[in-house]
């Protein structure tokens, strides 16, 4: 179903976030001060990042990746680790895949994204049906896929997100995009038969009644980003604690204080 959804993609005019993304990894890479001679990029849209790093290997996302071991001194997984069945798979034969002192970077959308949305569906689907079911895939939280870097034992790990809120004429307008995107309902467990018309429209209402300003409807897309590096001697290390000759009181230039027993 994901890879039917991604070949019916608007790879012209509905691709405008990984757009966004590709110019923040560029970005981040400007700012590493090393070169690159043999990067990869893991990614469900070979034809649209294959332009942000030259010469790079682009390799499906699929569960079992086309990676050789310790071959690769950059990988980025693009976008497609919230679809993963298994994200710290994912992470780890990345990680496998990478020389000492390699980098991972990745970005994907965290939990935060189409929260109105999901808000929406599942009042409107409470209300008429009773119950919920699939419609928008769990994504995991910033913190979660932090954890995820040092389970992958990458060093130097870090994660930071960046939400986007992107305005919407109508409900069905962003619910289009989604589809042109190809980040349509993939899920395994979701329902097989047509939605109900009614609850689609109850839950349109309900999106407009509750997060509608100005005449157009908002939709959140959070992008997390994951960085780490492969471990090597010539990294830093965390000093010892109680090791240190200076104290902190006299590189601020203020009192100490001291705390009664």
């Amino acid at each position: 179903m994901l890879t039917r959804n991604r070949a019916r993609a608007d790879l012209k005019d509905a691709m405008f976030l990984h757009d966004m993304a590709i110019d923040e990894v560029q970005d981040r890479l400007s700012m590493v001060n090393k070169g690159f001679t043999s990067p990869a990029i893991v990614t469900g849209f070979p034809s649209i990042w294959q332009r942000c790093v030259p010469n790079a290997k682009i390799v499906e996302d699929t569960e079992v990746l086309a990676l050789e071991q310790g071959a690769h001194d950059l990988l980025i997984h693009a976008m497609g680790l919230h679809w993963a069945d298994d994200p710290v798979g994912q992470i780890i034969q990345s990680r496998r895949a990478l020389k000492n002192d390699g980098l991972f970077l990745a970005v994907c959308f965290g939990g935060q994204t189409l929260h109105q949305l999901r808000a929406a569906l599942g009042q409107a689907e409470v209300e008429l049906s009773g119950g919920l079911s699939p419609r928008v895939a769990p994504m995991a939280e910033i913190r979660d896929l932090g954890s995820l870097l040092q389970r992958a034992d990458l060093a130097l790990p870090v994660a930071d997100t960046a939400p986007i809120t992107v305005t919407y004429e109508t409900p069905w307008a962003l619910m289009s995009e989604l589809r042109k995107m190809g980040e349509g309902n993939a899920l395994q467990g979701r329902i097989r038969t047509p939605t109900k018309r009614s609850i689609m429209i109850r839950a349109c209402e309900i999106y407009v009644d509750s997060f509608m300003k100005n005449g157009r409807i908002p939709a959140t897309f959070e992008l997390i980003y994951l960085t780490g590096w492969a471990p090597d001697a010539s990294q830093p290390n965390p000093l010892r604690p109680g090791s240190a000759t200076t104290r902190l009181a006299d590189a601020l230039g203020a009192s100490e204080i001291k705390l009664p027993k």
